[in-house]
């Protein structure tokens, strides 16, 4: 692994540690549907500078089977739809 890529590997884990020991994360607002996941899906969204329409699903599709059902597939694919209907009209 080049100097880069193990700075960058480095800067992810430090960020990932950080993110668990925030009050943020432990604070669930609404339901346990996030609670339970490995990263949760806002800081895998942040992390990766996701845009809005691909960080929703993301977020649809982490929860469908403990929130929203297909209620939430369905949403991720109506942010998906419009995704695509963005970046074909560019």
């Amino acid at each position: 692994m080049d100097h880069m890529a193990q700075s960058t590997a480095q800067q992810i884990e430090e960020y990932i540690k950080s993110i668990h020991s925030e009050d943020a994360n432990t604070k669930q607002v609404a339901g346990s549907h996030y609670r339970d996941k490995e990263i949760q899906p806002w800081d895998y969204i942040y992390a990766n500078n996701l845009c809005y329409f691909t960080g929703n699903c993301v977020k649809y599709v982490s929860r469908w089977k403990e929130k929203g059902g297909v209620e939430d597939l369905r949403k991720a694919k109506h942010y998906l739809e419009k995704l695509i209907e963005l970046e074909e009209g560019k």
